[in-house]
């Protein structure tokens, strides 16, 4: 017999799933070339002693993470696709405030998509702005702070810095800009649909070689933390796999269809409602909402008042997370991360309306009247299986406090680990995990699409 998997072999033999492959690496390939051209004006040193020194940072880790590792070596690419999707997620939570808009994008869901996407590109736009700034000003403030003789990058909107700091601004824009329309190439010409976070899973992939590189500088202990983190590695991406196929079928009985002058008997089918909808939305957006305090403290530094500076220091230490107040910002993190994981299913699952689209088709729920009584069911049990799937996606985003308070209790590890574990074993292998279930599913897609299925290829 053969293996279930036969359609496979002919990945290369269709010519135009070989085609959208190639153009997908080469795509790929650009993305990373083009991540190691840095900003003008960088002052490498600067940069080297600032970044040794916030590795540990869980804000510095996660904007690593999402701009693959491109914030070490401040490149113009350094904020990835990040403003793209707070963007996205910022209008979609907008589209229940405005009922003109909400009911448009139900009337038309294609123009509605279309309007969707074109406002997403326009905020996009402010949004890397005010996150280039905030970057730049943060980065700048820890070599402030570690008084290594001068800046990272001089930056500033005075009457000698004011073009100098207007082309770097335009620089790492135009780098966000270029990296959104890459992963746009991908989705037309490419994998379909998997363009940004194709971008987003080569950058956290491409770090993984030397994550490993620097957890084996440790002398005594390097090779017991790469055991050690293969171990986790493991564990986690088949916790993840676990929850993200988690689902609870409601049963829906379907009505028959009629046959000549005959009905047919109602179906029985399923409504299958997902423990994690959210994704891994709520890990971005809770960043998001706690960077902000970081970005108040870098420009709180610039004042003459030794009160503030201290103040500000403080505040930004907290929220970067790290140091002996770490805790705090990591508490939060968990917080907010379930916290959002609520609010975001509820505002996707309101959008999706099973209630009124199960009445249209005339199907119902046993037990349980059509309309509005289904879809408040309905919401109800998607409220309660979220609660599992929130402290899930919560002990992923605090998964590198936990791994490093272990190590440290057991004096095991250098100040390098944190960050490590940080990208490879929790939110890094969220997106990596749910980008190759996607992907295999739309590759296996494409196969069947070609003639290429496996269930008429198994004998």
């Amino acid at each position: 017999m053969k293996s279930p998997f036969s359609g496979w072999r002919y990945l290369w033999k269709s010519q135009d799933i070989r085609r959208k492959l190639l153009i997908t690496l080469l795509i790929l390939v650009i993305y990373r070339l083009a991540a190691n051209i840095p900003v003008p004006g960088v002052n490498a040193e600067v940069l080297k002693s600032v970044v040794s020194s916030a590795s540990g940072s869980g804000f510095f880790a996660f904007l690593d993470l999402l701009s693959g590792g491109t914030v070490s070596n401040f490149s113009l690419l350094s904020m990835g696709v990040y403003p793209y999707i707070t963007a996205q997620i910022i209008i979609q939570l907008l589209i229940p405030i405005f009922p003109a808009l909400q009911r448009r994008i139900q009337e038309d869901p294609r123009e509605g998509r279309k309007l969707q996407e074109r406002w997403t590109y326009y905020l996009a736009i402010p949004m890397a702005a005010l996150s280039a700034i905030g970057q730049v000003n943060i980065l700048n403030s820890y070599a402030s702070s570690l008084q290594v003789g001068s800046q990272i990058v001089p930056f500033g909107f005075t009457s000698d810095l004011w073009l100098h700091s207007l082309a770097i601004l335009m620089t790492m824009v135009g780098g966000t800009m270029f990296a959104i329309w890459l992963g746009e190439l991908i989705s037309e010409f490419g994998i379909r649909g998997q363009g940004l976070s194709l971008i987003i899973f080569a950058g956290i992939v491409a770090r993984i070689p030397s994550n490993f590189g620097n957890l084996l500088q440790d002398k005594t202990y390097g090779w017991i933390l790469v055991i050690a983190m293969a171990v986790v590695m493991v564990a986690v991406i088949f916790a993840i796999v676990y929850v993200q196929q988690g689902r609870r079928n409601v049963p829906v009985m379907y009505p028959g269809r009629r046959i000549g002058n005959r009905m047919s008997m109602p179906v029985k089918g399923t409504l299958p409602l997902m423990v994690n909808l959210a994704g891994m939305i709520p890990l971005i957006f809770a960043s998001a909402i706690l960077q902000f305090p970081t970005l108040v403290a870098s420009w709180m530094l610039r004042s003459s008042n030794e009160g503030v500076i201290r103040f500000a220091t403080g505040m930004r230490d907290i929220f970067s997370g790290y140091g002996t107040n770490a805790w705090i910002y990591w508490l939060l993190y968990f917080v907010f991360v379930v916290l959002l994981t609520f609010f975001y299913t509820d505002v996707m699952f309101t959008q999706q309306n099973y209630g009124e689209n199960l009445k249209k088709v005339g199907a119902q729920i046993p037990g349980v009247a059509r309309g509005a009584p289904t879809q408040k069911y309905l919401t109800r049990v998607q409220r309660r299986i979220t609660l599992p799937g929130a402290l899930f996606l919560g002990l992923v985003a605090v998964l590198p406090y936990i791994i490093n308070v272990i190590l440290a209790a057991f004096q095991i590890g250098t100040g390098t680990s944190s960050s490590t574990l940080f990208l490879t074993t929790s939110s890094g292998l969220l997106i990596v995990v749910g980008v190759v279930r996607d992907l295999f599913m739309n590759i296996d897609a494409e196969l069947k699409l070609h003639g290429y299925d496996e269930k008429l290829l198994v004998r």
